[in-house]
């Protein structure tokens, strides 16, 4: 099994990544890094609009999957489209005057 192959597989799911999820949504800033817009918390996990935890280095290119400044917040549709690319150059923001 080659660093990638067992990168990806480790963390992808159990205690630590649970952990890893809560601390993000306890800590986090509830905007998707992706397109900048809010995150409903209250949504159910299955629509589209929902919290997810993207990778910012996607663990198929080798990314940490329990690393906390591997970690970002997400819609789920923001998140999949993403897919295992490489991180958007640059983060689009809200502006609030």
């Amino acid at each position: 099994m080659d660093f990638h192959a067992s990168n990806y597989s480790r963390g992808r799911g159990g205690r630590p990544l649970s952990r890893l999820k809560a601390l993000m949504k306890a800590e986090g800033t509830n905007l998707c890094w992706i397109c900048g817009q809010p995150i409903d918390l209250g949504l159910p996990p299955n629509h589209v609009m929902a919290w997810t935890l993207d990778h910012y280095v996607p663990l198929s290119l080798g990314g940490d999957p329990l690393d906390p400044a591997n970690a970002r917040e997400a819609h789920r549709r923001c998140n999949s489209a993403r897919g295992n690319g490489p991180p958007p150059n640059h983060v689009r923001t809200t502006r609030e005057w």
